[in-house]
């Protein structure tokens, strides 16, 4: 059962996804989703990534439904995401899998490192419109150094998918939390 955290930070990967706002997700939000992702420059320069990128997303995409599609109708709601939220963990190996190409359509230099201005690409990317990122980039910074190293970015991929603890700063990565219910 979803505590009220995983609800909160759920709702906005919900929304984030549902790039038609009709209220669940299919095949075509994570083909969407994939063809924003093909529009950051590292991606759209090389079409290997490009087929990484597709493959992981409609993999997302895969494993979602597998998982939360009770009903088999090809789409899913809200209420069947929540109703999946226990088996996340389970799902580790291929969270971790994705981060790798995650990482490498970021990283728009090839410098092994996202950099602030990186990292809010990958925000806006995820959202499909320009968001403000305030001060989650000093969160996840860890070390101070000014970037996320590919290690770092690993766990804090994981933490966004798999955390139920608000402490962890893997839980901002694709940006502010939505605000929880009142």
């Amino acid at each position: 059962m979803a505590s009220e955290f995983q609800r909160t930070k759920l709702t906005g990967m919900f929304h984030a996804f549902d790039t038609d706002r009709n209220g669940y997700l299919d095949q075509d939000d994570f083909q969407d989703l994939a063809d924003r992702w093909h529009r950051l420059p590292r991606v759209a320069d090389d079409p290997e990534l490009a087929a990484r990128i597709t493959e992981v997303t409609l993999g997302w995409w895969e494993h979602l439904s597998a998982a939360a599609d009770r009903n088999g109708d090809g789409r899913v709601d809200m209420a069947e995401i929540l109703a999946m939220v226990d088996r996340l963990p389970a799902m580790l190996d291929y969270v971790n899998a994705t981060s790798d190409a995650v990482f490498d359509a970021v990283d728009e230099n090839d410098d092994g490192r996202i950099s602030r201005a990186e990292h809010r690409r990958l925000v806006d990317t995820w959202h499909g419109q320009s968001v403000d990122t305030g001060e989650v980039f000093e969160q996840l910074d860890r070390d101070g150094d000014g970037y996320l190293g590919r290690s770092e970015f690993a766990l804090l991929w994981a933490q966004f998918w798999i955390s139920d603890n608000p402490a962890d700063p893997g839980n901002l990565l694709c940006g502010p939390l939505p605000e929880p219910p009142r």
